[in-house]
């Protein structure tokens, strides 16, 4: 029985889950993004129009997603976690034929509307994979050679796609990223 199915029955549903959010965390976001709402509407010589104004509008579209992500159950997250890992794949493999290159690397994939960074994205399905393979796995064979193999190599294949855009803070925080995941996890 993984440690998610173990604490189930005290884990919170419906608006109740409101309550138990991280409401010092959430307050500190909207003050840090308020300060940089202040600068934006300075440098514009105190105007919103330039850059305030749609800075506030991805904020606010940003907060609302945060919002329906809590609200989700954790069991739908840990279930979706290899559908999404594996997408996330696919994207980065999308990058190598059909990617656009802006800056000198072939990093976006171009959707006409917006260009999405494949490998944004991988480094939170990563955590989600890494966390959901970890809950399944018993705790005794967290550092057997076989089951610490897996995890590698889910480290591994998407770092080697994002080194091959090129770009190597992507690809530092993927290693780093996953490997304080299996510190966490206890693999020695």
């Amino acid at each position: 029985m993984s440690y998610l199915e173990y604490n189930l029955k005290t884990v919170p549903t419906g608006p109740s889950k409101l309550l138990y959010l991280n409401w010092p965390l959430v307050l500190l976001l909207v003050a840090v993004g308020c300060a940089g709402f202040v600068m934006l509407y300075s440098v514009a010589g105190g105007s919103l129009t330039p850059w305030a104004e749609p800075q506030i509008k991805r904020f606010a579209f940003g907060m609302g997603v945060m919002l329906v992500v809590a609200m989700v159950p954790i069991w739908f997250w840990r279930n979706m976690a290899g559908l999404a890992y594996g997408g996330s794949i696919l994207l980065l493999l999308g990058v190598e034929f059909f990617g656009v290159t802006g800056m000198g690397a072939q990093r976006w994939i171009d959707l006409g509307f917006v260009r999405l960074q494949p490998s944004e994205l991988t480094k939170i399905t990563l955590v989600m994979m890494l966390a959901a393979y970890y809950d399944w796995l018993d705790i005794g064979k967290t550092s057997h050679p076989v089951w610490v193999a897996i995890p590698v190599l889910m480290i591994l294949v998407p770092t080697f796609l994002v080194l091959k855009q090129p770009d190597l803070g992507t690809g530092l925080l993927l290693m780093m990223g996953g490997g304080v995941i299996m510190l966490l996890a206890r693999v020695s």
